[in-house]
């Protein structure tokens, strides 16, 4: 899939494509009904499928001092959309003055001048421009051809949502999530050094800053982890929280691999798939406590996973 930062470096092949329009946090299953729709179109037209999205998520620019919420950051969210047989993403920066341009200016700099499209798709409640002014019929009224999406609900009738995946997240209910994700969520950091209190105990951790990432419910989770570089999945009993034990200042992730031989992976990609939330996080009275414990986790993930 193509990644394209600015609609200066459009390619002249990919103008009268079909695009699709939104954030697309999660890439959850309404997400993907959507962007099958636009699929759809893009394949009997016989033109290019693409994404116009935008980073930073505009509720960081309006509400910056909200706790962590991206279920998918970018890198994921790219990954999730190219699963989904999008060609190409435009991903437009979000700033205060893209953020105060006019729905009118948004309709003419950024669709006809910019991007030129075929067709284009959006979701049931997708609004734009100062003061969500714009929608579907600006649009139409543009003289563009233009596809709003109804919102998609799961066979109980419920709609997929990506507030309702953030709240099962930070619950911990991870079969609740994936099943209105469709994919199975992860996380991602590079590994970086942390103070080697694991070393110290017996078992070693790959640590990385949770940061803007949605902050699931505190604890030890059975997950299966990836190393950049590698082509296989192992298993690992993860802490994501903030180690009551030692008091750290901020979420982090930290990875204990199970039969993972000894070398150095520091700078490396890691991703997390947290599989089973096995207990919250614990302050223990001593560190022998402590290691017995991560001893019955480390069997449990094996129960799990191994």
């Amino acid at each position: 899939m193509h990644l394209i930062t600015s609609l200066a470096a459009l390619p002249d092949p990919l103008r009268g494509s079909v695009i699709a329009i939104g954030n697309f946090d999660g890439v959850h299953l309404g997400h993907r009904a959507l962007l099958a729709a636009g699929r759809k179109i893009a394949q009997d037209k016989d033109v290019p499928f693409g994404v116009l999205t935008f980073e930073p998520h505009p509720r960081k620019l309006f509400r910056p001092d909200d706790p962590p919420f991206r279920i998918t950051p970018p890198i994921l969210k790219y990954r999730q959309l190219e699963s989904c047989g999008v060609d190409f993403t435009v991903s437009l920066e979000f700033d205060w003055d893209f953020a105060s341009q006019s729905a009118d200016a948004f309709v003419k700099n950024v669709l006809q001048l910019g991007l030129g499209p075929a067709h284009i798709i959006i979701g049931h409640d997708f609004r734009f421009g100062q003061l969500r002014k714009g929608d579907a019929d600006t649009i139409r009224s543009a003289g563009l051809d233009v596809t709003q999406f109804a919102q998609a609900n799961n066979h109980a009738g419920e709609k997929y949502s990506s507030t309702a995946i953030r709240q099962s997240l930070r619950g911990g209910d991870l079969d609740a999530a994936n099943g209105m994700l469709g994919w199975d969520w992860e996380i991602e950091g590079v590994i970086v050094r942390g103070d080697r209190r694991g070393h110290e105990l017996g078992y070693p951790t790959a640590n990385f800053p949770l940061s803007d990432v949605l902050h699931p419910a505190y604890g030890v989770y059975a997950t299966l982890i990836r190393i950049e570089g590698e082509n296989i999945w192992r298993a690992a009993a993860t802490n994501i929280g903030i180690r009551p034990m030692f008091e750290l200042k901020l979420g982090q992730v930290e990875a204990h691999i199970l039969d993972f031989e000894d070398r150095d992976i520091y700078g490396k990609n890691l991703q997390v798939r947290p599989v089973k939330r096995l207990r919250g996080e614990a302050k223990f009275e001593t560190l022998d406590a402590l290691i017995a414990q991560i001893e019955a986790d480390c069997r449990q993930v094996r129960q799990i996973l191994v």
